[in-house]
């Protein structure tokens, strides 16, 4: 199920839980659970010479980065496959950061040090809390580029900045390399301006909410479609959601706290963010920190989804380029403390809008830039990937026991022609019924 099968594949991933001290900007004798990684991620060192870099496969790597530190890994590309590299910065809930300082920076090099397209540096936004923060850098091709067109080796290149008065610790990261085929056919144009309406629409409303279920990372967000969402925070923590999103189909969204549960509340810049990734972790623009004036809503509305989108100079519009699932990133400021003394409930609004369109033929099978009923169905019951597992064993379960109680029948079966046979061969009495002469005497004899 795409990133859904990682997902499945990092369930029994250990979770990275802090406890955090009292002071400005860490939650006030609290344990929130910190990013989970891949179980199946493979560990790498990134090396600080090209000469020495590791060579990175598709799939999900591990690593840490230090303030200062700037690592290389190797990769090997074609002439065709589009090439993505993201990397998941992910500091310790209550890692003194400072917004805008705080840092990284990913890019794509070719053997002489020429970069392939547009380094991707995000930062936090979050008045001093320390969350994931993501994007990618990529190797395209297409008749618009020059650069690193040619097969060949290529190198990632990971650098952080900071400042020194922010905690010392080095940073789990966590690499992903994802490749996209070429596509069958002319290439899709960049959409007109005009095309669709940049008005924010109303927030999504429902006469009901449903539980959803949050994760720490992108490896275990809890699936969600359109309706109106309930889900439980504490102060400190970030929580994960991902949605499938069609060609064609573009996201509105709202994030909402409510009042304050101990009666008393401030104006609190800063104080909940909402963030969206593309199905290749992609930030879709920057992230949206709302303040809290006893309530809050952090909201986003996407371009639709088309592969023409990547030529768009406007980056959350190019990040919307290929349907898949998409994910939400909802933190939660941890001086709101003192408002949610046990926590806030969460309110997330989630409008996918627009009928699906037919997408673009990929060359070969992708299940990571596409939607399947599957993914629509793990959406709309809210089900996480541990439970899509659990099902699929179920099912494998009971079909195991169906082919078994299969063959118990048809050895029975065989068992009593057998005896039939053996017993008409007997010579039976002539008084004996046409029913025991087919099938032998009552008792299965």
């Amino acid at each position: 199920m795409k990133h859904g099968g990682r997902a499945a594949a990092a369930l029994t991933a250990l979770a990275a839980v802090a406890v955090l001290p009292g002071a400005v900007g860490v939650a006030s004798a609290a344990t929130v659970p910190g990013y989970r990684t891949a179980d199946d991620a493979t560990a790498v060192k990134g090396s600080p010479s090209r000469a020495d870099a590791p060579e990175l496969k598709p799939g999900l790597h591990t690593d840490t980065l230090r303030r200062g530190q700037q690592k290389y890994y190797a990769v090997t590309l074609d002439a065709t496959t589009n090439a993505y590299f993201s990397v998941v910065a992910a500091p310790r809930p209550g890692t003194k950061v400072e917004d805008y300082k705080d840092q990284f920076t990913v890019s794509v090099q070719d053997s002489s040090g020429q970069p392939c397209g547009t380094d991707a540096t995000p930062s936090f936004h979050g008045g001093g809390m320390a969350y994931p923060i993501a994007d990618y850098a990529t190797r395209r091709i297409g008749s618009d580029r020059t650069q690193c067109q040619k097969a060949g080796p290529y190198f990632v290149v990971l650098t952080r900045e900071g400042s020194v008065t922010s905690g010392p610790d080095a940073w789990p990261v966590e690499l992903d390399y994802l490749e996209e085929p070429p596509i069958k056919g002319s290439t899709p144009p960049r959409p007109q301006p005009g095309t669709w309406s940049t008005a924010t629409p109303p927030a999504r409303t429902a006469p009901t909410k449903r539980r959803a279920k949050g994760g720490t990372g992108f490896n275990d967000a809890g699936p969600v479609a359109t309706g109106v969402w309930k889900d439980h925070i504490e102060p400190g923590e970030t929580r994960f959601y991902r949605v499938p999103v069609d060609w064609g189909q573009q996201l509105n969204l709202s994030a909402e706290l409510p009042n304050s549960t101990t009666g008393t509340s401030r104006f609190l810049a800063n104080a909940l963010g909402l963030s969206v990734y593309n199905p290749a972790r992609g930030a879709v623009g920057n992230d949206s920190f709302v303040a809290y004036d006893n309530g809050a809503a952090a909201k986003k509305f996407t371009a639709p989804v088309d592969y023409g989108n990547r030529f768009n100079p406007t980056d959350a519009v190019s990040a919307m380029r290929f349907a898949g699932w998409y994910y939400l990133e909802v933190s939660l400021n941890p001086n709101t403390a003192p408002y949610f003394a046990k926590g806030a409930d969460l309110t997330l609004r989630v409008d996918v809008r627009q009928k699906p369109k037919p997408g673009p033929e990929y060359a070969s099978p992708t299940q990571d830039f596409s939607v399947t009923p599957d993914d629509r169905e793990a959406a709309r019951n809210g089900r996480s990937a541990q439970e899509d597992s659990a099902r699929s064993g179920t099912l494998m379960t009971v079909a195991y026991a169906g082919i078994g109680t299969g063959v118990v029948l048809l050895t029975g079966l065989g068992a009593w022609t057998l005896v039939a046979r053996r017993s008409a061969a007997a010579g039976p009495p002539a008084q004996r019924s046409l029913e025991e002469r087919q099938f032998g005497p009552p008792g299965g004899r």
